[in-house]
């Protein structure tokens, strides 16, 4: 789960779940959290939730004077249900609320899921350093701009690096760096202003136009519809051999430190 998902979710979920109070909670496998499952479930049941907020590939829920941090990892199923719904068939955590609503999380491979008090927030080491996300009022031209300034590396690497900006995935960087035209290996300082303003855009039109299909096609919402973003929609993400939609080049896939890229070997030189 990326930005685009985060984002539904977590909208989803204020509408849903804010203003109700815990009633109980199930947590399958208490690895995922940062202390022992008694000491979370004493300090969560009887609270209120206030406020759920998304922040890049995280969800800030605040109960009372804490903070709830989740992050799905690689995937995860965040279900609501009603007091009479059935349940999915396989989930790891649970949490109940007042009202006999309440929500199921079923974990593709690890997730996240750590209590904070308010007041030592800054001390999550996973949350402390997370850069602004690319729909908050501040990511500006100017800012983005600052920002690459100050780095030499390469721009695949920057791009999801969340303590530059949080919340873009190997999934979403792919058309990204299409759209503007830049090889996923070129090294920032080489990047002319014209191009971060095309890259700037990219990323702003990419992320936006998912949160308007309702995100990945592989993902779901919060009440279980998968999303409408997919290969229809990708440019060259994922399309290996496929042609190019801007010059026919066949699409390659290379391979970009711990990550795969998908690239149009004419659009996308590396010779600058």
């Amino acid at each position: 789960m990326e930005l685009p998902e985060l984002t539904i979710l977590g909208r989803q979920m204020r509408k849903e779940i804010v203003g109700k109070r815990v009633y109980e909670v199930g947590i399958a496998n208490p690895k995922c959290l940062n202390m022992t499952f008694e000491q979370f479930r004493k300090t969560v049941v009887g609270k209120t939730i206030k406020s759920v907020e998304s922040r890049g590939k995280w969800l800030f829920i605040k109960l009372n004077s804490h903070q709830l941090l989740f992050n799905p990892g690689m995937g995860a199923d965040v279900i609501h249900f009603e007091s009479n719904d059935k349940l999915p068939e396989k989930y790891q955590i649970k949490f109940d609320l007042e009202d006999g609503t309440g929500f199921t999380i079923r974990v593709w491979w690890f997730c996240y899921l750590h209590l904070m008090p308010e007041k030592k927030l800054g001390e999550h080491k996973l949350t402390a350093k997370l850069g602004i996300t690319p729909l908050d009022k501040r990511f500006t031209l100017d800012y983005f701009k600052q920002l690459l300034s100050q780095k030499r590396g390469n721009i695949k690497s920057f791009l999801l690096d969340q303590k530059n900006i949080a919340g873009i995935g190997n999934v979403y960087v792919q058309d990204i760096l299409f759209n503007a035209k830049l090889h996923p290996k070129r090294k920032i300082p080489s990047i002319t202003d014209t191009e971060i303003g095309v890259l700037h855009k990219s990323i702003k039109s990419v992320l936006n136009e998912s949160i308007e299909l309702g995100g990945l096609a592989y993902e779901k919402d919060f009440y279980g519809n998968k999303g409408g973003y997919g290969k229809a929609q990708y440019k060259i993400a994922y399309k290996p051999g496929k042609p190019c939609p801007a010059c026919q080049t066949t699409i390659q896939k290379i391979k970009t430190g711990s990550t795969s890229s998908f690239i149009c070997p004419t659009c996308q030189t590396l010779d600058k």
